[in-house]
């Protein structure tokens, strides 16, 4: 089963693992509640980075900051033999306005003590260790970013923990494009010569309602969410410039195309009734959908029974159709993104209350539990032959769609 280990053996270096992650427990939940406190949007997660980096570097571990030319990125790399290379990633990024409402600083944490402790038993199990810092998961796409810079490469798994509000083994993650819309118009008096000008408010509250009735043709599992930044200037002024923001989201980066046409066609159908011209943002960084390696999963399930907590590896009804650069990573490397329970069900990610739980006790256990099962996963996957040919299998040719980096 194993590579010149006994069960006993594995088992002894699992429970290793797990000890160093309850001597780590308060520095972890400490550094936890830290992020919270101090919540950091897209690209600015300065305090993460420091915070984490430093807590690395008084582990006796090297680490590279602002790693793959990306300041609030970092990179920790122990090479422990000819094994398989090992990936744990960490997020810290938070929300605007409601912070670490999806429970970044869970996920940090939780990488952050899972990967400290596989860095103490990686030569003893002949394996490879990334432990690596990717700023920007909401909507900044860092993970996409740091993959074109090489991040991924020789990376034979990758493996991080989600909180939500329930133990989910797999997260229903669907592709996304970010769009970015303006509206060209052209001012006049509202009340004098309104004649003399082109509402670019009305070719966006146009375009909306054409999107508005998109909706109903489009599959149960596609989504199209937007919302209105600028809407002009003041009311006796004709609309000269309007923007929108949108989201478009399909089960996959191939079905995504056609249905960001359909959008954009609803959109520019708008400003042609109002005399207007459209302009588009696609936003670079498309995040694709979230491909599980199902053997790397049913390890990360095994490990998870011990602590009491039942995974499936199917998915579940209800649980959404959410969004992540992870999704991008798992077309290149095989991964998984489990989900782990830390508010009650029906609690929404992306919500005040939802921020709120991510501090609590039940965050405490999440960031501990999570941290040993993805210990005691790695271990597996450097250990057992078996999985790592049952993974590789199942990863298939490798083949990337476009648009994944």
């Amino acid at each position: 089963m194993t590579l010149n280990m006994t069960s006993q053996q594995v088992v002894e270096l699992k429970q290793s693992v797990c000890r160093d992650i309850d001597a780590r427990t308060k520095d972890l939940v400490s550094i936890s509640h830290q992020l919270h406190e101090k919540p950091e949007t897209n690209f600015e997660e300065h305090f993460a980075h420091q915070i984490l980096t430093d807590y690395i570097a008084d582990s006796k571990v090297k680490v590279t900051r602002g790693a793959f030319e990306l300041e609030t990125a970092f990179d920790v790399r122990i090479k422990g033999g000819g094994g398989p290379t090992v990936a744990v990633l960490c997020e810290y990024d938070a929300l605007p306005g409601i912070g670490h409402a999806c429970g970044h600083n869970i996920i940090a944490t939780a990488g952050l003590g899972a990967g400290l402790a596989l860095s103490a038993v990686a030569e003893q199990c002949g394996g490879n260790l990334a432990l690596m810092g990717t700023p920007a998961e909401e909507g900044g796409g860092g993970k996409i970013e740091m993959a074109r810079k090489g991040a991924f490469r020789n990376i034979d798994a990758a493996m991080m923990i989600h909180p939500a509000d329930a133990d989910l083994a797999r997260m229903n993650a669907i592709a996304i494009q970010n769009l970015f819309v303006k509206f060209h118009g052209l001012a006049a008096h509202a009340a004098v010569s309104p004649h003399k000008g082109k509402n670019a408010l009305d070719a966006a509250v146009l375009g909306y309602m054409n999107v508005a009735a998109l909706r109903q043709h489009i599959l149960p599992t596609e989504r199209i969410h937007g919302i209105f930044t600028n809407s002009g200037e003041k009311p006796n002024i004709v609309p000269r410039e309007t923007e929108m923001d949108w989201y478009v989201r399909s089960p996959t980066i191939e079905t995504l195309q056609p249905l960001k046409e359909r959008v954009a066609r609803c959109l520019e159908g708008g400003a042609m009734a109002a005399g207007c011209t459209v302009t588009f943002d696609w936003k670079k960084n498309t995040f694709a959908d979230l491909v599980d390696n199902l053997p790397l999963l049913e390890s990360y399930i095994r490990n998870a029974e011990q602590f009491g907590r039942q995974m499936t590896s199917e998915f579940l009804p209800g649980t959404g159709g959410g969004s992540t650069d992870m999704g991008n990573i798992s077309y290149l490397v095989p991964s998984i993104h489990p989900m782990m329970q830390v508010a009650p069900s029906g609690v929404s990610l992306h919500s005040a209350a939802f921020a709120d739980y991510t501090k609590g006790e039940e965050a405490t256990r999440a960031i501990v539990d999570g941290a040993k099962i993805m210990a005691m996963t790695a271990i597996d996957m450097w250990l057992s032959k078996a999985l790592q040919d049952e993974v590789k299998a199942a990863f298939g040719d490798g083949v990337v769609p476009e648009g994944v980096i």
